[in-house]
């Protein structure tokens, strides 16, 4: 059995509760809570984890299914170097940030999935992973004349090989093959 990777499922988990930060941030605000500063702060920082959260990392064994639009948000995210790829400043980064929403009931929620993401990355970090980006190799277009040897005489579709017969020299010359052919039915142009 494969060990598991800690940080996929923190990822999944962080950005998964950034956008619940953003919903709960967005009904405090409208719902015009007591505290609706901590929404607006919820809804900030909602974003920013979302924003950090979106580049999935590479997995180190096997291959990795990149998120759409993925390639623009790794490039700002390896900026920032070891700020993002290290799993420990990620994990104290979740945790504090996550303290004063839960200080407001509509984002207590988010809170409390960005407290467990921190503490999957703390454990990621503990077992030695970090942050690398995936990177896209670029695809080798085959030859065109390299692959292709002799192009087919033969519009598709094909029978197999086997049932294909060899053209006599008689069709190779243009001739078609027995002559002019005779209908055995008599026809008149008689309309009855």
């Amino acid at each position: 059995m494969g060990q598991i990777e800690w940080a996929m499922w923190a990822n999944e988990q962080a950005l998964a509760s950034g956008l619940i930060l953003i919903t709960g941030g967005i009904v405090a605000t409208a719902g015009q809570f007591a505290q609706w500063y901590l929404g607006a702060y919820s809804i900030a920082a909602g974003v920013l984890i979302c924003l950090l959260e979106y580049p999935r990392g590479k997995r180190s064994k096997g291959s990795t299914m990149e998120r759409c639009g993925q390639k623009y948000l790794t490039r700002v995210v390896k900026v920032f170097g070891p700020l993002t790829s290290n799993y420990y400043i990620r994990a104290f980064l979740h945790l504090g940030l996550s303290v004063p929403a839960g200080f407001l009931l509509a984002t207590i929620l988010g809170t409390a999935c960005l407290a467990i993401a921190s503490s999957i990355y703390l454990l990621a970090a503990i077992r030695g992973e970090k942050w690398t980006p995936i990177e896209t190799k670029p695809k080798e277009r085959p030859q065109v004349g390299g692959t292709i040897k002799q192009p087919p005489s033969n519009p598709p579709p094909r029978p197999p090989a086997e049932a294909r017969k060899k053209p006599s020299e008689e069709e190779a010359a243009g001739v078609p093959a027995g002559g002019p052919h005779e209908n055995p039915t008599p026809v008149t142009d008689e309309v009855v």
